[in-house]
């Protein structure tokens, strides 16, 4: 069974999976090893990663580059952000090839023009295609994925650019006809009452998927109570998490004008040897090496 299938086939069992955002196969390992069903390939975390805005600045190279090597440290099914697809259709087409030879088990292609702005930033510029030409990215992706498997998730902004619930359906709708395996409908409301509403106009026979950064009291049962949202995507937590982390501690090192007190508040180095592997290397080291 491909990952995709393997993905596809966790929907079906479950009714709703959980995708945690990576960045890193270190983020990618720890998502696993906490027992999510997937990871979200996330560009907004690899920009922050790099230390840049989530603004189209990060390439497609350097994306897969980091894909590729989260998908040889994990099992889970990757989930990738590729953002408008890089261009027009035929960069579509180039990137759908790609992506699945790197180890991507779906795509989610936003409808804004390119360069985007990310979607939560107040104040920022949220343009999005007309619908026709979307629906030509869709269905490049479909007529390219070499996996029948592989999931095309078609992400409308309609609700981030203020344009309405009418719109969103409208869009959803036409992606949808486009193809589309599953539609993601996004809002930065501070509550969910925007992605309810969707969801109960929702009609279509495909189902939902939601990233609950902005209305984090949407929980999994409430989720499953709507009946047609299949897959939530926590879309920059492992990012958050980290720098929490990173600043807390480097911030009281200063402070204390050294390790002597955080060093028994973190992860002893034994820990990332385990993630590291570093049993198998030794193993290898002794049995090759002469």
């Amino acid at each position: 069974m491909s990952p995709a299938e393997r993905l596809r086939a966790r929907i079906a069992e479950t009714g709703l999976v959980h995708v945690m955002a990576a960045h890193s196969p270190l983020s990618a390992i720890l998502a696993e090893e906490a027992g999510f069903d997937g990871l979200w390939a996330s560009g907004f975390e690899l920009s922050a990663l790099y230390g840049l805005a989530d603004m189209s600045l990060i390439t497609m190279t350097q994306h897969l580059d980091v894909l590729r090597a989260m998908a040889a440290r994990t099992s889970l099914p990757i989930v990738a952000d590729i953002d408008t697809g890089y261009g027009n259709a035929i960069n579509v087409v180039y990137a759908i090839r790609e992506y699945e030879r790197a180890g991507a088990s779906a795509v989610v292609i936003e409808d804004k023009t390119f360069p985007k702005v990310t979607s939560l930033a107040a104040g920022g510029r949220q343009e999005l295609l007309r619908v026709e030409e979307f629906q030509g990215k869709i269905e490049a992706a479909i007529a390219t994925r070499g996996d029948p498997a592989f999931l095309v998730i078609a992400r409308t902004e309609a609700l981030i650019a203020g344009l309405g619930q009418s719109e969103a359906l409208h869009r959803a709708n036409a992606y949808r006809e486009a193809g589309a395996d599953m539609i993601l409908i996004h809002s930065k409301k501070k509550d969910p009452s925007e992605i309810e509403g969707f969801s109960r106009a929702w009609t279509g026979a495909v189902p939902l998927v939601i990233v609950p950064n902005a209305y984090p009291e949407l929980d999994a049962a409430r989720v499953k109570a709507l009946g047609n949202v299949r897959m939530m995507i926590y879309g920059n937590y492992g990012i958050r998490a980290a720098t929490t982390a990173m600043q807390e501690i480097f911030r009281r090192i200063i402070a204390d004008g050294g390790v002597q007190n955080v060093h028994k508040d973190i992860l002893p180095v034994e820990e990332i040897f385990r993630l590291q592997k570093m049993d198998e290397v030794k193993v290898a080291e002794t049995r090759f090496l002469r």
